[in-house]
């Protein structure tokens, strides 16, 4: 029987071996082909995969079984659960797998995607640029379609021209820039904020005018400490909470 192929990544070692992992299986089990097999690879297949011991790998799949996007069968294998979907639980720890984790599993909708002026909220972030592209998307649930966030990416132009329309509507903008642009991504910068939805953010999210919602920043920097991209991201309070990770090492 042929067995689901995760995506690689590259490991940081200032965080838990475990949890990185565990948030790129998340990653691809969730942004996988509805032709994909639901078989995982044994243990210790997934184990030399990753780089890790069978110990961590157990411990990462020990979560992805806790969220219930995995079964695991004594003497039959483990395989992904067919109707696998993400919690609401975002959990902030510095990866860019978490990041990707958290953006998948989603429908995707490109509302509209152009070039103009750097718009005021962001202009601190690209001082050395006149113009920006700007892709506006709405995400909602996969089985019920119901909107959950609204998302605004303001991405350097450099960048913009070589990614694929079509590519958002499958992808979350980091796995988009990290693996198809092939952008040097060292690191991404997040906040976390409670505010009440205006009447724009009310109607695409379908929740009343001043809802609870959570509104999200997360800047992305290449090693130079260059801004590639600025997500803005809208989440509906009722459907999402934010939980920070610390490594104590």
């Amino acid at each position: 029987m042929t067995s689901f192929a995760p995506d690689s990544i590259v490991l940081n070692r200032k965080l838990p071996l475990w949890y990185q992992v565990s948030q790129s299986l998340r990653a691809s089990i969730l942004g996988r082909s509805p032709r994909d097999p639901l078989r995982l690879p044994t243990e210790e297949q997934l184990a030399g995969h990753y780089g890790v011991s069978v110990l961590t790998m157990r411990q990462a799949l020990k979560e992805l079984e806790d969220e219930g996007l995995i079964s695991r069968h004594r003497r039959r294998g483990t395989f992904i659960e067919p109707g696998a979907r993400r919690g609401s639980p975002v959990r902030l720890l510095g990866s860019v797998d978490a990041i990707v984790a958290q953006q998948s599993g989603m429908t995707t909708e490109l509302l509209e995607s152009g070039r103009g002026p750097v718009p005021a909220a962001v202009a601190e972030y690209f001082p050395d640029l006149a113009e920006v592209a700007t892709y506006h998307r709405l995400r909602g649930d996969e089985k019920t379609g119901e909107p959950t966030n609204h998302a605004v990416n303001h991405v350097r132009p450099e960048l913009a021209a070589r990614i694929d329309p079509d590519d958002l509507v499958r992808w979350p903008m980091t796995k988009v820039l990290r693996d198809v642009v092939k952008a040097d991504i060292s690191r991404i910068t997040d906040t976390v904020e409670a505010r009440l939805a205006d009447p724009e953010t009310a109607r695409l999210l379908r929740v009343p005018l001043l809802s609870p919602i959570l509104h999200y920043t997360g800047v992305t920097y290449d090693a130079a400490g260059r801004v590639l991209d600025v997500a803005v991201i809208h989440y509906r309070g009722d459907r999402f909470s934010f939980t920070v990770t610390l490594d104590a090492t």
